[in-house]
């Protein structure tokens, strides 16, 4: 724990936030050690299997299970803020969208080209508020995708690997310049690994490179509906792969990618961005992170708007004022992204990067935080590896809790 950081963070959120996500390190190692990650990827079984002598790990029936014991040692062999290569409070261009916006036109959908790249880098090059970049959109080579990134963005980068190609690329430019990411989706609800990119994620473990783990659980649909209920799922899948890298390759890299996320019964369960909820969900997972030390990046600032509408604008900005109110490592999405974060937009890119340089921690609104919420570990408790769609939990929670 970094009491410098602790006590920071108990003055901005208060005693009760904080007690709050103690309990929520305290679930998510409850749910590591009790319900165990679905893995099927060899290397990352065997080394893991390795602990089960010492009472640290349990495979069985293609589950893992972790002990408190061996998150913490590998929470100790991870390097913490102050050695990673990207200060706190770094606003980042990225994710990634699968498609470009057309803001001549007013229209979504637009396939990426190598040229949005290198347009989208130039900007975030070129911006003294922008410190680094993800991807923006994806093109189909990520190979392509990472030289045009690295050819016109010198600031810290992150990016996909699932390719022997892009691995290679990646290397070549992690040994060259000692400022990237290398970012997974590495589980998938419930609590199971994506075997998809498994695979590519032990391979660039054991190459040394920096790892993102990012994992998005949704609140009412793959979490309980409650702040810590969303926020200990979160925090539970990528404390695992952060196990699984430290066990692999100790004192590698590993950024904490939890981002949380609310479903809306009202639109088909589908996240909504907008929510001043959703920004401050994020920036609690920032500070737990922070409080362990953990290089951490979240989502915040972004919209649940079709287009980049006023009402697009006043997010942003809001969005941005909390971030500086409360304070965080990195954050992402926090300029160019349209509703369910489909789009990327340049003007809103730009407008938004305007925001940032001016919005101050004043213009914050005001968020009362909900008490710790018993109700969510009893959830997972009933329903274990299962959704969330029908639990009770929801249906009281709709209404009272994640509105702004």
């Amino acid at each position: 724990m970094n009491e410098e950081q602790r006590a920071r963070s108990i003055s901005l959120w208060g005693e009760s936030t904080m007690d709050m996500l103690f309990r929520v390190h305290q679930d998510a190692l409850w749910m590591l050690e009790n319900l165990g990650v679905g893995c099927k990827q060899p290397y990352m079984v065997e080394a893991f299997r390795r602990y089960e002598s010492l009472g640290e790990a349990y495979v069985y029936e293609d589950r893992i299970y972790l002990m408190n014991s061996l998150v913490e040692k590998c929470l100790e062999t991870t390097p913490g803020i102050d050695e990673f290569f990207v200060p706190p409070n770094s606003f980042f261009v990225g994710g990634t969208a699968p498609y470009m916006y057309d803001d001549v036109n007013r229209q979504g959908g637009l396939p990426p080209r190598p040229e949005d790249v290198e347009k989208i880098s130039q900007i975030a090059e070129q911006s003294p508020v922008v410190a680094g970049m993800g991807r923006g959109v994806k093109l189909r080579l990520e190979e392509q995708q990472i030289d045009i990134m690295d050819r016109n963005c010198s600031k810290p980068l992150y990016f996909a690997v699932t390719t022997d190609e892009a691995l290679a690329k990646a290397k070549e430019v992690w040994n060259r310049r000692r400022n990237v990411m290398v970012v997974f989706c590495l589980t998938r609800p419930p609590l199971e690994v994506n075997e998809n990119f498994s695979d590519h994620f032990v391979q660039v473990v054991k190459a040394g490179l920096p790892v993102f783990i990012s994992a998005m659980p949704l609140a009412g649909v793959s979490a309980p509906f409650c702040y810590n209920g969303v926020l200990s799922t979160t925090h539970a899948e990528v404390l695992f792969g952060i196990c699984a890298a430290q066990i692999i390759n100790p004192g590698v890299f590993c950024i904490h990618g939890g981002f949380p996320t609310i479903a809306d019964p009202r639109t088909e369960y589908n996240p909504n961005y907008g929510l001043i909820s959703h920004q401050v969900l994020n920036l609690l997972m920032a500070h737990l992170n922070m409080m362990l030390d953990l290089p951490t990046i979240q989502s915040a600032a972004t919209t649940n708007e079709e287009h980049p509408t006023d009402k697009a604008f006043e997010d942003a900005r809001r969005g941005q004022a909390l971030c500086k109110k409360y304070g965080f490592h990195m954050i992402r999405h926090p300029f160019a992204f349209l509703r369910l974060l489909v789009d990327f937009s340049i003007s809103k890119m730009e407008k938004c990067i305007e925001i940032a340089e001016s919005v101050s921690a004043d213009e914050a609104p005001e968020v009362e935080i909900p008490p710790y919420d018993e109700r969510a570990m009893e959830s997972v408790q009933n329903i274990g590896l299962g959704f969330y769609l029908n639990d009770p939990l929801t249906t009281a929670n709709f209404g009272t809790v994640f509105v702004d």
